[in-house]
């Protein structure tokens, strides 16, 4: 069953079309994972998702319900939850206090604090802690589960493992399909691609807004990946997956 399906969808970040006509669905319950190069769209299309960036054209649908024009606020009571680039805490609040801002529209469902504090446990003795004190792996635990306690359908997390010690991301990692197990379908965007890979029910690759290579992890070659990536052998004005398989491209 298709959770959230997006439709020729086009963002501009000021004059930059960042995407550009961009079609895909997530399936409920996958971890769908969007990759690609500095400049690629990818944050953009988080921030359009979450209501942050109204589309120019194009069309989003959540569970069915069209919410393409929908204000950020709003998107939080149908079910989409954004872990931001950075974090984004608010440095002066505790750490309990960055979670229950996460309550303020909460949805029916299974994320209490008492559960965050499952997946963290070292939470229950640092809630008092300031956010600022914390480290930046610390801090993006902080950020998922203030996300988490809105219950959301579709939760969205931006790089998600951007500045952070490869054992501090193992570990966020680590806690993804208990996430996933818990009724949440997530999209993350990720640099780091081989740890997308591995935990990716499916794959997109953007360059310059658009999708171009997208399957299943275990269908796709390292090479074929990495001239999607760095966009090898993309003509202009050809459709880039037509470059990568040397066939014409077909929507």
């Amino acid at each position: 069953m298709t959770l959230l399906s997006i439709r020729d969808l086009t963002v501009h970040h000021g004059q930059l079309r960042a995407v550009d006509g961009l079609s895909l669905d997530v399936a409920k319950g996958e971890v769908l994972a969007i990759i690609g190069a500095n400049g690629a769209g990818k944050s953009t299309l988080l921030r359009a998702l979450a209501g942050l960036n109204l589309p120019t054209s194009g069309s989003v649908l959540l569970d069915g319900r069209d919410i393409t024009r929908l204000p950020a606020h709003k998107r939080v009571a149908e079910g989409i939850a954004l872990v931001p680039e950075g974090r984004r805490l608010f440095a002066s609040l505790t750490v309990e206090e960055n979670l229950l801002a996460g309550t303020y529209r909460k949805r029916p469902g299974p994320w209490t604090v008492a559960a965050v504090h499952e997946l963290f446990p070292w939470m229950v003795d640092r809630r008092g802690q300031n956010a600022s004190q914390l480290s930046g792996g610390e801090q993006q635990a902080v950020a998922i589960g203030r996300a988490l306690l809105s219950n959301p359908d579709l939760l969205l997390i931006d790089e998600l493992s951007l500045g952070l010690a490869p054992v501090i991301v193992r570990r966020i990692y680590e806690i993804l399909p208990e996430i996933v197990g818990a009724g949440t379908t997530a999209l993350i965007v990720e640099q780091d691609v081989s740890q997308a890979m591995r935990v990716a029910d499916q794959v997109h690759c953007l360059l310059e807004g658009r999708s171009v290579l997208k399957g299943r992890p275990a269908d796709l070659t390292a090479e074929q990946v990495e001239h999607a990536y760095f966009g090898i052998g993309a003509e202009p004005g050809t459709d880039p997956k037509a470059a990568l398989t040397g066939q014409e491209g077909h929507d």
